[in-house]
């Protein structure tokens, strides 16, 4: 949808909520790229790396999420002591294009919505807000995901993959901004980029938006749906602290549990924005 075809002027200061996507809208956990690095691994080289190991890059480009992972400590340690030498390149390379493939296979059943966000998203659109969005999936894998979300009701006004543009992805601001290019928002101030990785808060507030990080639905709890409604009070407290500690300390403005809980954040921004304050 272009930015022409948006024309309904919204109630708010805030025109456009920039998000995430797997932990962010679909995919609760954030699963559909982090069983698959495992798996990647497991068929390229026979190699085991953890679920907790392969979430610690997330949010980056998935070529760079595995070298990444290739340089985190205890996999370098037990891929030297393996291989005798670092990742390579051409190690990435090969681990790379194994995990495309599986990617692309698996993406479309984890397109399911988050609980609660289709909702609150059909409010602020009838409120006039503009729905952009970004991922770490490359164009490929986002081809996929794309019609598989739509078909669930998710259907962002524009999506940008980290592989579309020349200067590249996450933590860089530039498909943030290129979603407020494309949606025709007023100034980036104007923008809240929502996610739930560090990388993700990282592009937001090198775009100069204000930042929003999920400390229940994404990564850095890493959680099933099915996991989360079972779990105790005090479980939950065990894994959202340190998540919501970790994204704090990345930046973001604002930590909720979900993005179905944003609608008290844009009212809270509405308010900073009138005073005259801007994300810092």
């Amino acid at each position: 949808m272009s930015a022409k075809q948006l024309s309904v002027k919204p109630e708010s200061d805030v025109q456009a909520l920039i998000l995430d996507w797997a932990g962010t809208v679909v995919d609760f956990g954030s699963f559909a790229p982090t069983s698959i690095f495992v798996e990647a691994f497991a068929r390229s080289y026979d190699f085991p790396v953890t679920l907790d190991e392969a979430r610690q890059p997330m949010g980056l480009g998935k070529w760079d999420h595995i070298a990444t992972l290739g340089r985190l400590p205890s996999v370098d340690a037990r891929w030297q002591a393996r291989f005798g030498h670092p990742m390579s390149r051409e190690e990435v390379d090969h681990l790379y294009h194994t995990f495309m493939p599986l990617q692309i296979a698996a993406v479309a059943r984890f397109a399911a919505p988050i609980p609660g966000v289709l909702p609150v998203l059909a409010r602020l659109r009838g409120q006039g807000l503009r729905i952009g969005s970004c991922s770490g999936y490359p164009r490929l894998v986002m081809e996929a995901l794309v019609p598989a979300a739509a078909e669930h009701g998710y259907r962002p006004d524009h999506w940008v993959a980290t592989d579309d543009l020349k200067a590249g992805g996450r933590p860089g601001p530039w498909m943030a901004l290129a979603n407020v290019i494309e949606l025709g928002i007023d100034a980036v101030h104007r923008a809240i980029k929502v996610d739930d990785a560090v990388p993700g808060i990282a592009e937001g507030l090198n775009a100069g938006m204000w930042t929003v990080g999920l400390a229940v639905s994404g990564n850095e709890f890493g959680a099933t749906w099915e996991e989360f409604s079972a779990m105790s009070d005090d479980e939950i407290t065990a894994r959202r602290t340190p998540a919501e500690a970790k994204l704090r300390q990345a930046g973001a403005h604002y930590v909720i549990a979900t993005l179905a809980d944003i609608e008290p954040v844009i009212a809270d921004i509405n308010r900073r924005l009138a005073s005259g304050d801007r994300p810092a």
